[in-house]
């Protein structure tokens, strides 16, 4: 290591074959981690990293010095046995290696079973089973990434203690908006509705919006068990067949959850908003509130299509779906222009039927995803202007700006397709966007945007107002979901004592905010863990097949090939590729030696799987056969 490192305490987060990430305890960048450097640290451990402010890709980079406190006390892998010995292929170790293990315990697991290790001893101390056998992979997912599957005996008893509807004693001091409109439009398979939304009409022009979020703060006090239990979580988690609520079902499920016709208490912010688009003034108030209908995405959708049969079965609430659209399109055209991101990745969905998965879907947002997340920008927008106004605390949800190495290495890749930004110092959110719009209809479409997100830097909690880079905001928070969300919860709490007039908090807001980007981070590594690993599974019935594909990543052992439909990236060796290739990693792209294709990001290709397994999510290709050279 260079002279200039410094010493910097922080977690290690993330671990993948080769190299792993420590994120700083006093916040900023994520120091990467070569393997040869990570000294036998695994994800949740807290480490001392010497650090070189800039390594080899323009990033910190660093190498463990020691462990301070190990996250885990267990390794969990993919048992093996070599000349009679045991050994793991862990999970999460940035060491390629298999791990030598010293005992197999009193158990006896086969070649290929899943097992836990104790992180001391080296022992197999459980075998989970094999990695095809039902409800397998949930549990490694589970045990991996620390989640909690069942609550405390004392929040369980909080929960079951609360009476149920709405007390009268609730409604002092709420304004009543049972006899407004309001609607929650959401997923089908959402279980809990904590935001619903109202439109009305102003006769001098525009729209009053009211925003009304699950008042989840009369419930949840600090310090009681149920916080002590949302603070733990962080969030809520979502798998394809199994929710993993931040809050007891007695509340996400029912008292919180803003279920139509029945009255809840909820926190309303209520926005006069022009024709322009601009919010002209917003108010603030806990309410009690009774919504009419609950929507979803597709019906809303098929109404805003002029679906007859869905505009009848709605026909109480569609006119005002209607100028809700008007508003939605307002709100957006003035958050563009203002030079906000508008991502509109697919994502994957998996389709099953009875229990058996039968395919993986494109999941796409419609118009009706975008009105209601322009709303609820609106709202985070309001709140946050509201404690940035009275220089009050709160916890933001900020977004810095990208590393200048960053942008450079987009510029490059985006050159490919005709693409290009100004000077990365000089670089805006909407000239991001406008590669975004300029990219729509290209063959590379989707790498382009991956690529911009990848670009970004992590959007995290902090009391320190930085602004939100991708929405172009001064002043951001997250107050919409408080029922899955822990930062949520504790931003209802703060806007409440504000509104009071009451005094500075006590609430320590580091620790929130750090605690909740810790626990957001890791929830949305387990869901992408679990659906990747079905995914897998899926393709793994599909050997000898020959599948479609795009360049996303260079490596030394080759092209790493994400395949169309499927979301998931494989190896392409670059030896297979049948003639002599030199990887520049460094570069983006693998050079022939001789005259042959030169392969770049963004290329697409054919491939054919050869080799996947589930567990580990990982797959191996050959390049299909070339038509042209079978003719030559």
């Amino acid at each position: 290591m260079a002279s200039s490192t410094k010493n910097v305490r922080g977690r290690f987060v993330t671990a993948r074959p080769g190299f792993g990430f420590v994120t700083p305890a006093a916040g900023g960048e994520d120091i990467f981690i070569p393997a040869r450097f990570a000294r036998g640290a695994m994800p949740g451990d807290e480490v001392v990293v010497s650090v070189e402010e800039r390594g080899k890709f323009g990033k910190p980079e660093g190498r463990v010095e020691r462990v301070l406190a190990k996250g885990r006390t267990a390794i969990l892998g993919v048992y093996k046995e070599r000349g009679g010995a045991p050994f793991l292929q862990p999970f999460d170790s940035p060491d390629q290696d298999d791990l030598p293990l010293k005992s197999r315990g009193r158990l006896r697991p086969g070649p290929g079973a899943i097992v836990e290790v104790d992180r001391t001893t080296l022992a197999v101390t459980c075998v989970l089973g094999r990695p095809e056998d039902p409800g397998v992979d949930s549990q490694v997912v589970v045990r991996r990434y620390g989640l909690r599957t069942a609550f405390a005996g004392e929040a369980l008893e909080e929960a079951a203690a609360f009476p149920d509807g709405v007390p009268a004693a609730a409604l002092e001091g709420r304004r009543d908006f049972r006899g407004w409109t309001a609607v929650t439009i959401d997923g089908e398979k959402a279980q809990d509705f904590d935001d619903a939304v109202s439109v009305r009409r102003l006769p001098a022009g525009g729209w009053l919006l009211g925003v009304h979020i699950a008042d989840v703060s009369h419930y949840v006090t600090p310090g009681s068990a149920l916080d002590r239990e949302a603070f733990e979580r962080g969030t809520s988690v979502y798998f394809p067949d199994l929710t993993l609520p931040m809050l007891p079902e007695r509340l996400s499920n029912g008292l919180c959850s803003l279920r139509p016709r029945v009255a809840r208490l909820a926190f309303s912010v209520l926005m006069e908003v022009g024709e322009d688009g601009r919010v002209r003034g917003s108010e603030f108030t806990p309410s009690v509130i009774r919504t009419a209908h609950r929507l979803t995405y597709t019906s809303v959708f098929k109404i805003f299509e002029g679906d007859a049969g869905e505009s009848a079965r709605f026909a109480d609430v569609a006119p005002g779906l209607l100028a809700m659209r008007e508003l939605a399109e307002a709100l957006r055209r003035r958050r563009l222009a203002e030079g906000g991101l508008d991502f509109d990745l697919v994502e994957p969905e998996l389709v099953y039927e009875g229990g058996r998965l039968l395919a993986v879907a494109a999941s796409e947002r419609n118009e009706a995803h975008r009105l209601i997340e322009e709303f609820m920008v609106a709202a985070n927008v309001a709140v946050a202007k509201r404690f940035s106004e009275k220089k009050a605390p709160s916890i933001y949800r900020v977004h810095p700006a990208p590393a200048v190495a960053d942008l450079e290495k987009l510029r490059d890749l985006i050159l490919n397709f005709g693409l290009t930004l100004p000077e990365p110092s000089k670089t805006k959110s909407r000239d991001l966007q406008r590669v975004l719009e300029k990219a729509k209809g290209l063959p590379g479409e989707k790498f382009v945007g991956i690529q911009v997100l990848r670009a970004m830097k992590l959007a995290v909690y902090s009391p320190r107002n930085v602004g939100h880079y991708g929405l172009a905001k001064t002043d951001y928070t997250h107050f919409t979901s408080p029922i899955r969300r822990y930062p949520d919860l504790v931003v209802h709490r703060l806007l409440k004592a504000l509104l009071a007039r009451e005094g500075p908090t006590r609430l320590p807001l580091e620790a929130i905010a750090a605690r909740s980007s810790e626990r957001e981070r890791n929830a949305a590594e387990a869901e992408q863990s679990l659906l990747e690993w079905r995914i897998f599974r899926f393709l793994k019935d599909r050997l000898g097949e020959e599948f479609g594909g795009i360049v996303v990543d260079v490596v030394k052992a080759g092209l790493i090939v994400e395949i169309d439909e499927y979301f998931v990236s494989g190896l392409l060796p670059f030896p297979s590729l049948r003639g002599e290739y030199e990887p520049k990693p460094a570069a983006r792209r693998l050079r022939p030696k001789r005259k042959r294709r030169t392969f770049e990001l963004g290329d697409a290709v054919r491939v054919v799987l050869v080799a996947c397994d589930p567990a580990l999510r990982r797959m191996t290709f050959m390049p299909a056969a070339d038509p042209e050279e079978g003719r030559r």
